[in-house]
């Protein structure tokens, strides 16, 4: 007889705090950088990964958006 898995809880499944952490992580690197002209070299690296979390988060809103409506292709528990 097999044991049910128990499910994983909602906490560790929500991708909007590790976006909105590695966003803000992005943030304040760009302006630490913005500000020290020694590291003027790592501006686009800091500008990609801003836009790398705003790729991240419209493609979740996206999906989330499917989810809510009952799209057929849309992932599942993102409501």
């Amino acid at each position: 007889m097999t044991q049910p898995v128990p499910e994983i809880p909602s906490r560790l499944t929500d991708p909007r705090p590790v976006l909105a952490i590695g966003s803000l992580g992005w943030l304040i690197a760009t302006i630490v950088v913005w500000c020290n002209d020694n590291w003027a070299d790592a501006r686009p690296i800091c500008l990609m990964g801003l836009a790398v979390g705003l790729l991240g988060y419209s493609i979740f809103a996206i999906q989330r958006r499917g989810a809510r409506r009952g799209d057929k292709g849309a992932q599942l528990g993102l409501e």
